[in-house]
């Protein structure tokens, strides 16, 4: 994609703008004995109508959301509440990462996507006052935010893509979009989309400054 085609830039929050949850997911994991990612086998089985989907959907309360996740986990062999996965999603907030972010919407429009919860919940990206405040801050540079909990689907739908696409008033062609989970990245790229999966900070700012032609400091 050359940079005279490319009009809009969409981020993921968690994992690209904040550190991974996936880090919390493991101490816990550790801490408790538990095997290595099993937090995200519990979410990789039956992803489209399990009790995560289904949170995010805002198809599932938090109270039941608690007991059908400990549900999951019991038939994969191991006792965790939803509650508690729920109190490990905040991650930190990357400022270099946010200083793209500020640069990248001087030359584009830039949108972001999350898979999220509603927040009378207790949302996914915060879990502090300040982290709080610290979000929403950054969600103001948005000229657009999609969210799984209000508008009923979620990554990797297709359809939450093409909306976005649809509001921002460009073709998936012309946009980028980074997340740190290859499944979200796979119908983004099939609509046309130049994706980045995020690795780490550094990778995946070097890659979006190939694509933008921008020299971020």
């Amino acid at each position: 994609m050359s940079f005279n085609r490319l009009e809009a830039i969409i981020w993921d929050f968690g994992g690209v703008l904040t550190t991974s949850p996936f880090e919390a997911f493991n101490r816990f994991e550790s801490d408790h004995g538990l095997p290595k990612d099993f937090i995200r086998r519990i979410n990789a089985t039956n992803p489209e109508g399990n009790a995560w989907a289904q949170l995010e959907s805002s198809l599932l309360g938090l109270d039941e959301f608690d007991k059908l996740f400990e549900r999951e986990a019991r038939a994969q062999g191991h006792t965790v509440s939803g509650r508690q996965v729920l109190e490990l999603l905040s991650g930190d907030l990357r400022p270099r990462m946010v200083s793209v972010l500020k640069r990248c919407k001087q030359h584009f429009k830039v949108a972001c996507i999350t898979n999220n919860i509603k927040t009378d919940q207790g949302h996914g990206m915060a879990n502090s006052e300040i982290r709080a405040n610290k979000a929403g801050e950054i969600m103001l540079l948005f000229d657009l935010v999609v969210e799984s909990s209000i508008e009923g689907i979620r990554k990797p739908n297709p359809e939450i893509y093409q909306l976005t696409c649809d509001r921002l008033g460009v073709a998936p062609q012309a946009c980028a979009f980074l997340d740190d989970l290859g499944v979200n990245l796979k119908p983004a790229r099939a609509l046309g989309m130049h994706t980045i999966k995020v690795l780490s900070e550094s990778q995946a700012i070097d890659e979006l400054q190939t694509i933008t032609g921008i020299a971020f400091d």
